[in-house]
Order: structure tokens, then sequence, then C-alpha cells
């Protein structure tokens, strides 16, 4: 098992009862951290763990944490379907969610400028988001895995000849300069994080008027047709509908959906209309629809 750095702890109400920190994916000046920040506020502190699987365990233990943020879909690479898996086996409530639009810099020491790059320093898929602007320059392309650490090693060894490509937030973070901001190629980039938190802990979200569900049905002929046209008639927006293989089933299915209505009482009509249509239904988290901000 790979072992959860812990950089900083947050300052709890009550520390011998209260443990700090919400659980991030990656390291300090990751988007995952900024998508806490933005939930949280920029005072919240960070618990960083190296995978999503680290995130999960670490968020349910209450004596190593307070929550944790976790991303679940990317408007360009889709659903990321392993945290969906992750989410299922857990005991953790969704309280919450966050639209990231995500910004790519390019970023160096103080005093390097442009015609002193030599390389650059990024996760794949960040420099791949961004290939249309690094092609048209001679630089070395050296893959790592996190943007935020790419900041973090250039910064630390001076590097006059590397730039890195990351968030906003690791310039400021590591204390250098973006010298290209948004370079990446597709402008509309944005990824959903959850929001979680243990769920003896969670409580009644104000408002509330999402929920995230699972569910599986007898795949008898237009059963699924059936359930989506119930939840159509209670007037509910059903804004996404994932399919994931059953573990030792034959090629059947259960459903991941995102529900979004007026009212709770709503809601809890719907979930009444359709339950003679499904079985092993779980309600992840029933919250606030999340807004879109700046990465």
């Amino acid at each position: 098992m790979t072992t959860v750095k812990q950089d900083k702890r947050t300052a709890a109400t009550d520390p011998a009862d209260k443990p700090a920190g919400i659980c991030i994916q990656g390291y300090e000046g990751s988007f995952h951290q900024v998508a806490a920040r933005s939930f949280f506020g920029k005072q919240v502190e960070v618990i960083t763990c190296a995978t999503f699987r680290d995130l999960i365990r670490v968020s349910s233990d209450k004596k190593q944490s307070a929550g944790g943020i976790m991303a679940i879909e990317n408007s360009i690479a889709g659903s990321i379907l392993p945290n969906y898996n992750l989410l299922q086996k857990s005991n953790l409530k969704v309280i919450g969610e966050v639209y990231l639009s995500i910004s790519q810099n390019l970023m160096v020491n103080k005093g390097v400028k442009l015609e002193d790059i030599k390389e650059v320093h990024s996760h794949p898929m960040a420099i791949l988001q961004c290939l249309d602007y690094l092609e048209k320059q001679d630089w070395k392309l050296v893959e790592t895995e996190d943007t935020a650490l790419s900041a973090k090693h250039i910064y630390q060894k001076h590097s006059k000849h590397a730039a890195a490509i990351a968030s906003k937030l690791a310039a400021e973070l590591y204390d250098m300069d973006i010298i290209a901001p948004h370079i990446h190629t597709l402008k509309n980039n944005v990824t959903r994080f959850l929001v979680l938190q243990r769920e003896k802990e969670a409580q009644e979200v104000a408002d509330a008027d999402k929920a995230s569900i699972y569910f599986q049905t007898n795949h008898s002929k237009g059963i699924l047709a059936q359930v989506l046209s119930r939840i159509a008639k209670g007037g509910i927006n059903l804004s996404k509908l994932q399919s994931m293989p059953i573990p030792g089933s034959n090629f059947k299915y259960g459903f991941y959906a995102d529900l979004e209505f007026d009212s709770r009482k709503q809601f809890e009509t719907v979930m009444v209309s359709i339950e003679s249509l499904t079985n092993s239904v779980k309600i992840f988290g029933i919250y606030k629809k999340g807004k879109l901000v700046k990465g």
C-alpha cells in the first residue's frame, strides 16, 4: 500500500475529538486542492494522498481526516469509472460537489525567460492537453506523476532551464512565475469533484436539489426504460446515467445516476415510484448542485 503523505493538518475546533484535514489526491498545488479551497475556503488544510484508493481509505477513518474531495468525471475524458466502485464500497456520503474549470499554465523559477527553457515537465495528461502550444517549441517533454509535483521539483532544484505545467495555485505555493497562462488547447475543460464525509457524521444539506444514486434492475425487457420514464414523470432531471458491469454477473449492469429536483419531497416520491422496478438501491448523497469555478 502506498504511504499517504500528510503535509499539512487543519486546526480543529476540538483537536482531541476532530481530526484535521480534507483528503485530496495528488500533491499540494494540485487541482484537487484548488477544488477543496473552492468548497471549504482558502484556509482549508489538506491531507495529500498518492492514489484515489488511499483517498477513500483515509477519508473513511475518523482518526485520520475530516473527509475528502475526489474527482469523478471530466468534460473531455469522461467518467473516472474506478472511483465509482471505490465510493460504492466506502462508508462515505456525498455532501457537495465542485465543477472546476481546468487551466494549465507554464511556470518557471524567478528570472527564467521563455528562451531559457529546454524542457517541460508535467503529468502526461496535462502535456497532452497542451500539445498544440508545446509543439511550436523545440522543448524536451518530460512526463511525471503529478502536475504540482513537477512544479515543486523544479522549484527545489532551482532549475534555470526547465518549466512545469500546473495550476495557478502551484505557482503561488512554490513562488514561481507563470510565463504563459492558459496554454491548454480545449478551453472547455471541466472536472467535477465530489465532496465526501463519513456517513455517520454527514448531516442533512439545507436546500438540497441534487442526489447521486446507484440501482440495479431485474434486466427484464424494457425495465430500464420504465425506470427512466417514472423519473421523468416525477419532474426530475436525469443529469447523468452511467452503466457499470455487476461483478460476477454475465454482462448484467447496474446504474449510477444523478438526479436534479426542486424539493426533497419530490425526490423521495420518485424514489418510492421506482422501488418496485429496482433493487440494490443506494443513495450516495443528497446535496446542493455545484457551480462552475475557475481553476
